[in-house]
């Protein structure tokens, strides 16, 4: 009977803030659920019950001053990696944390939230499609995507992606076996009723996808601008 494989513990510390696109956080931890071996926190400024952009709130498990160091560092997005611009404790605890870190991560526009603490210059990522050219503002490579991996950052595209951002980030750590029995328990089985999940799909209305990214640039760019500058007059 062969041994039982032993597995490096890894401590797993998402960020939740306000206004985040709950999918962007459930779906990624319901795969880190599954890590061998693996602790997951979800850290705030205080364990107060915080609200998604779904008309629920999700309860953080550690506070920003008491998380430990993560080995892997993960931001969900949503509106709310946009507010956290303006969150100097917030964006500290990204770039402390990271800093640290042996994987640095997002899913959706959760790479702007890694942009705006400094951890994109020069490096490739994705966000959600509506907004991913803005990425450049912070000197990254807009790379279109589900997934895309840069040394220790690995960014994915929009909501539903971070399931298969997960996925990869199991075969990473553990290899593809672990990642696949993974994909097997949550039966991970994806099969759309319609063909219209991204604006290179069939099924996507080229003018609905046109006034999409206009609708986002339109509201996300002078954030965006805004706190490129600032990280720019801090260098």
């Amino acid at each position: 009977m062969p041994a039982p494989v032993m597995y490096t513990p890894l401590r797993i510390v998402a960020l939740l803030f306000p206004n985040v696109t709950q999918l962007d956080l459930t779906g990624p931890a319901q795969v880190f659920a599954r890590f061998p071996e693996a602790e997951v926190h979800f850290a705030w400024r205080d364990l107060e019950p915080v609200p998604t952009d779904s008309g629920f709130s999700i309860l953080p498990t550690i506070t920003l001053e008491a998380a430990p160091q993560a080995d892997l560092l993960f931001v969900p997005g949503g509106q709310g990696a946009f507010e956290v611009f303006d969150d100097d404790a917030a964006l500290g605890f990204i770039a402390e944390q990271a800093a640290g870190a042996q994987y640095v991560t997002s899913v959706c526009t959760g790479s702007f939230a890694l942009g705006a603490a400094g951890l994109l210059q020069g490096r490739r990522a994705t966000s959600h499609w509506a907004s991913l050219d803005m990425l450049e503002h912070f000197g990254a490579v807009p790379v279109s995507q589900r997934v895309v991996q840069d040394g220790k950052i690995i960014t994915g595209a929009g909501v539903t992606s971070g399931i298969d951002f997960a996925l990869t980030v199991a075969a990473e750590v553990y290899g593809k076996d672990v990642a696949q029995e993974i994909q097997l328990y949550i039966e991970y089985d994806p099969a759309p009723p319609f063909d219209a999940g991204s604006p290179s799909r069939p099924g996507a209305d080229p003018q609905a996808v046109q006034e999409r990214i206009e609708a986002m640039t339109k509201l996300r760019s002078p954030l965006v601008a805004q706190a490129a500058e600032r990280l720019r007059s801090q260098s």
